[in-house]
């Protein structure tokens, strides 16, 4: 992936179609800014589909790996796993 490009909303929109065939063809990110903060990324379909695997992966595994340690110490008024991962997504919202 090549280093991100950063334009402003002004910009992006004038332009649309050319950056997300940037992001799709040439795999390079562009970072939208909106009065100097950066606001969001355009990025390819398949880049972002890569990194929700990655991170539903690596929750995945952080919650077994609390269910594991919860279960070997034997703690009292200890959440499923199931309970846990609904916990976790309520807070993400």
């Amino acid at each position: 992936m090549s280093e991100p490009v950063i334009e402003s909303m002004a910009e992006v929109r004038s332009h649309l179609a050319d950056v997300i065939d940037r992001a799709r063809r040439a795999e390079t990110p562009t970072i939208i800014t909106r009065r100097g903060r950066q606001e969001a990324v355009v990025i390819d379909i398949e880049e972002y589909r890569r990194l929700r695997r990655i991170a539903d992966d690596a929750e995945e595994s952080w919650l077994n790996r609390l269910a594991d340690e919860s279960e070997a110490e034997g703690l009292q008024g200890s959440v499923s796993m199931e309970e846990m991962a609904a916990l976790l997504r309520g807070q993400e919202g």
